[in-house]
Parts: structure tokens; C-alpha cells; sequence
């Protein structure tokens, strides 16, 4: 007699319609999973190169009738290189201290979180979030999740990303800064440094998530060449905007 316990089988469910928070006029629906037991790392690796992200114990992708605005990005890390713009913002903040840290979240976090929400995303659900939500979402990981905290010379935090770690690459889950001070390029420096330290860890790519073409928050993505996106045929390249 064959004692092989049964696989439990993974199901997938679509959430209802919401206003899309991107672009104007559009509903958002996506298509869910739930990460959890013995085989949540394997399945939450198939499911990234697949192009899907992680909030949560939940895995997701866009599942919008009549939308395919969403892209998921990749850097390819090994030929990535910093120009221009880029070049100087990882010079101007050169002097930051980058600590990775547990997937914890401190009082410290959150007020820069709050800070950082109400002056870019003031008005959405992730600005009417409180400690214990945000805790949540830094937290509640069934994978490889760590912070990476940014510091002055003052040793004032200044800019956190939590991040997910694959066989492949480094995902920047949700990344936050201080959006009103006297830095500049808080934002892309995050994703920079990310970069530079899949680099150090042998990793080919860096995910950053979707890419939407038409969102002005979303614009600064194309910045990182090479970039790839996942399409019909699978992950291809996208042109340099420049």
C-alpha cells in the first residue's frame, strides 16, 4: 500500500472590483494565493518568476478584464551599471549606512512610514494604516524577508525597504523614505543599493514589481537598464526610454 501523504491542492481566488490605484478611472481585481506549510518558499519561487509578488502570507498578480497595464520588471544585475542620474544619486548618499535587519517592525519604522504615506500616498488604505497593520505587513512572512534600514551620519533613519529573498534574486517588497527632507533620490537609492548587493551576493536579478507605462509613480522603474519584463513569451528585454 502506497503511504504517500496527498499534496494538498493550491487554490487560487479573484478579489472583487476596487478602484485601481494607479490610473484613473479603471478597476483593479487580482488573482490570490495563500503561502503557508512545508512548501511555501518553493511555491513562492515559481510563483515570482511567474510574475507574481508577495503581500503578506499572500501571493498575487493583476487579474483586471481589459487591463494588462501591469508589468512585472527585473533588473539583470550582472550587466547593470549606474549612469547619470543614477551614478550621482548613489554618490550624493554614498554616505548612508544600510543595516539589514529581522523582518520586525519598530515604533521608529512606522512613524517614517506614516510620514512618507501622507505626503506621497495621502488619502489611500495604506495611509489609514496603523502600527498594528503595518506590523502585519512587515512581519507576517512564511519566506527569507528581511529590512534594510538607511541612516545619516546622525544616525537618523531616513529610508527602509523590506525585501524577500530568492534562489534568483532580491525582491523589494514595500520601500519607504523620507520624502520631505533634504535628500535627494531617496527612492532610487534604495533600489540601487539593492541592486548592488544581489550583485555581491551572486544573484542575477533584482524584482521591482510591476511597471505600469501610463503611472507617473511607477515611471521611475524603466530608470534601471537592463530591465526585463515577463510578457507572453516569457521574460524579455525592454527598450531604454532614453
Amino acid at each position: 500500500m502506497d503511504h504517500t501523504p496527498l499534496k494538498r491542492p493550491q487554490f487560487f481566488f479573484t478579489t472583487a472590483p476596487l478602484p485601481c490605484p494607479y490610473l484613473p478611472d479603471r478597476l483593479e481585481r487580482k488573482l490570490v494565493t495563500e503561502l503557508s506549510g512545508p512548501g511555501a518558499e518553493t511555491l513562492h519561487e515559481a510563483l515570482a518568476r511567474s510574475g507574481f509578488r508577495r503581500s503578506h502570507s499572500i501571493a498575487y498578480a493583476p487579474a483586471c478584464p481589459g487591463c494588462k497595464a501591469c508589468v512585472p520588471v527585473r533588473v539583470v544585475v550582472k550587466e547593470f551599471s549606474r549612469k547619470r542620474s543614477l551614478a550621482r544619486i548613489w554618490r550624493e548618499n554614498s554616505d548612508l549606512v544600510a543595516t539589514r535587519v529581522p523582518a520586525r517592525a519598530t515604533t521608529e519604522q512606522y512613524e517614517l512610514f506614516a510620514r512618507y504615506q501622507q505626503s506621497r500616498h495621502a488619502g489611500s488604505d495604506m495611509a489609514l494604516m496603523g502600527f498594528y497593520e503595518y506590523s502585519a505587513m512587515v512581519e507576517d512572512s512564511p519566506i527569507d524577508t528581511f529590512m534594510v534600514e538607511f541612516r545619516d551620519r546622525a544616525g537618523v533613519l531616513i529610508a527602509v525597504c523590506l525585501t524577500d529573498r530568492t534562489s534568483d534574486g532580491l525582491s523589494a517588497v514595500y520601500s519607504f523614505f523620507e520624502a520631505n527632507g533634504a535628500r535627494d533620490g531617496l527612492g532610487n537609492y534604495v533600489v540601487l543599493w539593492m541592486i548592488e548587493q544581489a550583485r555581491k551576493l551572486e544573484l542575477p536579478y533584482a524584482y521591482l514589481g510591476y511597471w505600469i507605462v501610463n503611472s507617473a509613480k511607477m515611471a521611475y522603474k524603466a530608470r534601471f537598464q537592463p530591465l526585463e519584463c515577463l510578457g507572453p513569451n516569457g521574460w524579455q528585454r525592454v527598450d531604454s526610454p532614453d
